[in-house]
């Protein structure tokens, strides 16, 4: 029986194994006696650029077959320590520590693969069994215990009971069952009953299940070899991301102005429209930073083009839109036309940087422009050839750029992408040359990395933006996310909250939805409520659909878009915590927004709250049901001093906020956008004091972009408060960086419970005194501001009711899905137009196939 020798190492329908070589590497076959996880291996360091394209013929016996094929091994996984003390790598056995790929997701490879010295021993040690080709991984865990993380994923936030499949999917109208997303996050953070926390890290590129459907266990099943990465148990859900951000990095500091509020839509469709929008911002009084060009600014949807008759001129227009406050983003999707004459495509064939069939022949699929050619981001030639059209494209005043499509997406295949067998020339360094399967989730990341880097070389004085659908763990280095086409529903709403906190609890703090939802018409009630928590997430960015309503802040009525307003002048005053935040993810690879049990890891009862979520000590509190305000929430709090404030701007569509017993947070002026901030802005902090009486925070300033913070130029300032015989002092604890401080006036509010607040005014850098008023007084203040927020209450227009949107019922389709089974297979399906098949369900085997659709017209 013949062997052909190539890529593919399973077995497929019995005596044949099948792996084919790419024409520029070469992985030998692994003389060494067979590993725990498979007959036949090939090893990661035995590439070699001599073979080119022959194929090499071995034989194979039938029981060799049967071995490969039937064969089950199992037992605890070996460990070495790694990194620094608490992190751990497993794998089955010494001959598949030597055999795994590059890691892709940690920073440094090395870090991964070469042991450190450590006197301590992991708690917990998985163990595995290799089965059918399969390496399965489980963790059993005490009672109790509460997973998170898993990257990109919809539905709950607590995971107990979910099964996720990592594979990049363009999963249009996705719903909360839905088993793979754009993204794809090999890990879990376990939270223990004691308040402990450990993370697992599956270090695989390829498809893998995270199993979390018995309780307290984990599993893990993908193709051999994949070591496991343990992180901790520390003390802390804190402690287990700051040691995952040493492996593969913490999130990018990106400009200032990025973290404003972003306007998009598929699309403005042209450079007047996109002007009109961003004046009536202005006009209305709408804070606002960065407008958005999708799809159709492209000459015919080629990248790197401008359509000549819509947008002829973006110079001019970015210049326009400069006067005014806003920075311009534009889409860049992977998918070349396959035209001749076309630039980037005869420049790309030039440098042979297409990705391949089998055959060796340039793949072509279809895509928006129709066939399409696609870049090979695993070769550093093609890397390099993207990164300096990337850098020619900001010439034209590009301020941060989108990539979409990054699957990648491909139209007229069930699969929604490329094939598996396509080939990818990849350097030595990433894996060398390998089948699609092995780069499909990594391809968006790698896309990213390219445009960033490209950013990079248009002005090395500036921050790069890149916002990317697809990703892997790690992508945070490179860009911010968001959520991928979302629904207008309620359901959509509610889901967006877990879904940006799972995003950074596994390691990608720069994210959000589409604010409103992408598919379907908003309500002016959804849109409100939406924007009026949105307005807090990390990356805050309002988008829709082609075909659908206008969905910009004004366009729900007078009642909605004052809610707006508030809403993004909330934002606006926070951006200098925001910022201090961000600025501390970037150098210490503390989260930025977290569920609110980071504030009491032990209770339990705050393990599976869904509509609040943390930003520091900031705990912003919503209301995601249509019928309940936010004035008529009865808040589980964590335990410990919380109390609440506003900016004079309470409204039950907007969230309630609570600042912890013991810390300080920053704000300043509601401007209109981040530009319009000066060094000398009023500086205001909010005073939560402990139960001993003290509080801290910090803030951190620069130029908002740049890298002049990474050598001093910034200034990080601590702040302290403390009462001592009726008298609470504020000053200055310590300062870092070599700015000096901006000559500028101090407001101290300290928050004395019920919203009821004293204010002081004083320098910033000079100590400010405050003296406690007495008992009397102090209730006298709160029962006034009290008496303030329920008059404020009630004068207030309230958004009407208005049970659905009309028009395209995009934002329908996750609603009424009908199942039908037949045979081995049952079909989650929605009977919209033409029918959706949700997923496909292996009735004997229980393997998922997801199938959601997308904004796609050639199908």
């Amino acid at each position: 029986m013949e062997m052909s020798v190539g890529l593919s190492n399973s077995v497929k329908g019995g005596a044949v194994l099948k792996l084919s070589f790419c024409p520029l590497a070469f992985s030998r076959f692994n003389p060494s006696p067979p590993s725990s996880t498979s007959k036949f291996l090939f090893r990661k360091k035995s590439y070699s650029k001599k073979l080119t394209g022959r194929r090499l013929i071995s034989k194979m016996t039938d029981s060799e077959v049967k071995a490969a094929t039937s064969d089950s091994t199992a037992g605890k996984m070996i460990f070495q320590p790694i990194l620094e003390d608490g992190v751990f790598r497993f794998d089955c056995s010494a001959n598949d520590r030597e055999a795994v790929y590059p890691s892709l997701s940690f920073i440094n490879n090395k870090s991964r693969d070469v042991p450190v010295m450590s006197n301590k021993t992991p708690s917990y040690i998985p163990s595995f069994e290799c089965r059918l080709g399969q390496q399965i991984v489980k963790l059993e865990f005490p009672a109790g215990t509460s997973f998170y993380g898993t990257g990109e994923v919809s539905g709950q936030l607590e995971r107990t009971g979910k099964r996720v499949f990592t594979w990049n999917t363009d999963a249009w109208g996705y719903g909360p069952e839905t088993t793979s997303l754009y993204q794809s996050h090999p890990w879990v953070l376990a939270v223990l009953p004691n308040g402990e926390a450990l993370g697992i890290l599956a270090d695989t590129t390829r498809r893998c299940e995270i199993d979390l459907r018995t309780e307290c266990r984990i599993q893990f099943i993908s193709l051999p070899s994949f070591p496991v990465i343990t992180f901790g148990p520390f003390s802390s859900p804190t402690a287990v991301l700051v040691s995952l951000s040493h492996a593969i990095g913490t999130v990018l500091m990106g400009p200032k102005w990025s973290l404003g509020y972003h306007q998009c839509r598929w699309s403005y469709d042209s450079q007047e429209r996109v002007l009109e929008i961003s004046r009536k911002f202005r006009e209305k009084g709408i804070p606002c930073d960065v407008i958005w060009m999708d799809i159709d600014y492209m000459d015919g949807f080629r990248c790197f083009t401008f359509d000549k008759e819509r947008f002829p001129d973006p110079k001019s227009l970015v210049k326009d839109l400069h006067n005014i406050g806003f920075k311009a983003i534009w889409m860049l999707d992977p998918g070349i036309k396959h035209e001749e004459g076309y630039f980037v495509y005869d420049s790309g064939s030039k440098h042979d940087v297409w990705i391949q069939k089998a055959d060796g022949k340039p793949f072509v699929g279809d895509v928006w422009p129709g066939p399409c050619v696609f870049p090979d981001f695993t070769q550093s030639k093609a890397r390099a050839w993207w990164a300096n059209l990337v850098k020619d494209f900001i010439s034209n005043g590009v301020d941060g750029i989108w990539n979409d499509m990054n699957e990648p997406a491909i139209f007229k295949t069930v699969t929604k992408t490329m094939p598996e067998s396509n080939i990818h020339r990849g350097d030595h360094e990433l894996g060398g040359c390998q089948n699609h399967a092995h780069y499909h989730n990594v391809y968006g990341m790698l896309m990213a990395r390219s445009t960033y880097e490209g950013m990079g070389l248009a002005d090395r004085r500036k921050r790069p933006f890149v916002l990317t659908r697809a990703g892997f763990i790690g992508s945070q280095r490179y860009a911010a996310t968001w959520t991928g086409d979302n629904l207008s529903n309620w359901e959509h709403l509610q889901m967006s909250i877990s879904m940006m906190l799972q995003l950074g609890l596994s390691g990608q703090p720069l994210s959000g939805p589409d604010i409103g939802g992408f598919a379907g018409n908003a309500t002016p009630k959804l849109f409100g409520r939406w924007l009026g928590f949105g307005a807090m997430f990390p990356f805050c960015r309002g988008h829709s659909e082609t075909g659908t309503i206008d969905h910009e802040p004004w366009s729900f009525g007078k009642e909605c878009e004052e809610v707006c307003r508030l809403a993004l002048k909330r934002r606006y005053r926070l951006i200098p915590h925001i910022y201090t935040l961000f600025y501390m993810a970037h150098t210490r690879g503390t989260p930025v927004a977290t569920p609110a049990f980071f504030a009491d890891p032990k209770d339990p009862n705050l393990r599976t709250l869904e509509s609040c979520f943390l930003l520091g000590p900031l705990l912003v509190y919503s209301s995601i049901m249509p019928d309940l305000g936010s004035d008529k929430l009865q808040p589980l709090l964590p335990k410990g001093i919380w109390l609440s404030f506003d900016f004079d701007d309470s409204q039950p569509d907007l969230p309630a906020l609570y600042l912890q017993g013991g810390y300080v947070i920053p704000f300043g002026p509601p401007h209109q956008h981040v530009g319009e901030s000066n060094p000398s802005d009023d500086l205001t902090l909010i005073v939560a004091l402990d139960e001993h009486g003290k509080a801290k925070g910090s803030l951190f300033e620069d130029d908002g972009d740049g890298y002049g913070f990474t050598e001093g130029e910034y200034l990080l300032t601590h702040y302290v408060a403390e009462l001592e015989s009726s008298v609470v002092t504020v000053k200055v604890s310590k300062t870092e960086g070599l700015w000096k401080r901006p000559n500028r006036r101090l407001h101290i509010q300290l928050l004395i419970g019920e919203g009821a607040m004293i204010d002081a005014w004083g320098n910033d850098g000079e100590d400010l005194q405050i003296e406690m008023p007495s008992e009397i007084e102090v209730s006298k203040l709160i029962s006034s501001s009290k008496e303030h927020h329920r008059l404020r209450l009630e004068s207030i227009k309230h958004i009407p009711d208005v049970e659905d949107g009309s028009g395209h019922k995009g934002g329908e389709l996750s609603r009424t899905p009908i199942e039908l089974a037949n045979g081995d297979w049952s079909l989650k399906i929605v009977p919209w137009i033409g029918g959706r098949i949700i997923s496909m369900v292996h009735l004997p085997s229980g393997e998922i196939l997801s199938m959601q659709e997308k904004r796609n017209p050639f199908c």
